[in-house]
């Protein structure tokens, strides 16, 4: 009976259209063609993300910096460098990693995001590094 009920109530929210999720959070990589830093952060980091915590709690989305702007985000700061990457959380920036440090110190500053993140909507995090 229970299982029933928890089918309905999924079922309900596909037919509304809301998200099944309650993250509202996303990791945006501004990228570009020829850039060696964003080879070297796929090449070290982009396998393993969806995997990790972070990759969980914000799904990462890729956007080319020279495509158009997502409609979704007309009150983003504009980016200039790649890769940039920005956290963001029901629809507003979070805080922003400019270039890529290198997989320990990337780590490092995305978990200083998540926890901002986490912190903005009260809830008590102890984060680790992704790995």
């Amino acid at each position: 009976m229970m299982h029933r009920v928890r089918l309905g109530a999924v079922l309900c929210l596909l037919c509304l259209g809301l998200p099944l999720s309650t993250s509202a959070a996303e990791l945006i990589m501004f990228e570009e063609a020829g850039c060696p830093w964003c080879a070297r952060w796929d090449r070290d980091i982009a396998p393993i993300y969806p995997k990790t915590r972070e990759g969980k709690e914000a799904p990462l989305r890729r956007v080319d910096l020279h495509g158009d702007w997502p409609d979704d985000l007309p009150e983003l700061k504009p980016v200039h460098y790649t890769p940039t990457f920005v956290l963001i959380a029901d629809g507003r920036e979070v805080g922003r990693i400019q270039g890529y440090p290198g997989e320990d110190f990337f780590w490092g500053l995305l978990a200083e995001l998540i926890d901002q993140m986490e912190v903005s909507n009260g809830v008590q995090t102890s984060s680790g590094s992704g790995q």
